[in-house]
């Protein structure tokens, strides 16, 4: 769990709820010892700087080029993208995503909006959908050949954004889980990690 800035204890008991053991990431030496990360929801442009102060942002890339699992909510989402639209001068992703995300994309705070959401790949999310939680969130334009859209927006003026993909073993919604009391994403990005140990 990178643990730099964010909503980072809300993610912390999620994944503790979904099964892993989870710890903060704020050092190489965690970051070297992680089987998978999550990326948290907060302020993308804070977390990009803090990652290059703690001397994280080339490691963390280098190990997600070399396939390290990760989940991205929100900001993270921002973070994992190859393109970033309305981004700030100078701002850095991790390039783990062939993917563009338009930042802040659903409006300010106070456009903040919560709805229900058919998710590829969670348990049961046609017959009970994941309710999903929008802050300052960021949507997906385009994606790439590579990339799945999981879910997208199903009514209001939004209707069609996408907001969940997945390429590979890395994962990215531009709403936040980890607030909602549903742990599915977490235990759908668990497995993926599973997954990935079993070879």
């Amino acid at each position: 769990m990178l643990a730099l800035q964010g909503d980072v204890r809300e993610h912390l008991a999620a994944l503790e709820a979904a099964g892993a053991r989870a710890i903060p990431v704020r050092r190489l030496a965690e970051l070297e010892s992680v089987d998978g990360i999550v990326l948290p929801g907060g302020e993308s442009t804070t977390i990009d700087k803090l990652l290059h102060i703690f001397e994280l942002f080339e490691p963390l890339r280098a190990r997600l080029a070399e396939g390290l699992p990760a989940y991205g909510s929100c900001a993270g989402m921002i973070l994992l993208a190859q393109r970033i639209e309305d981004g700030i001068e100078g701002q850095q992703s991790l390039g783990a995503l062939d993917v563009t995300v338009r930042r802040n994309a659903f409006g300010r705070q106070v456009d903040s909006f919560e709805t229900d959401l058919s998710l590829e790949g969670v348990e049961d999310s046609g017959e009970r959908p994941v309710h999903a939680v929008f802050i300052r969130a960021p949507w997906v334009e385009e994606v790439g050949p590579g990339v799945q859209v999981l879910a997208t927006v199903e009514g209001g003026p939004a209707a069609g954004r996408i907001v969940a993909v997945r390429e590979g073993d890395v994962i990215a919604t531009s709403f936040h889980p980890e607030i909602s009391g549903d742990h599915r994403v977490h235990r759908m990005f668990v497995q993926i990690v599973v997954d990935r140990l079993k070879g």
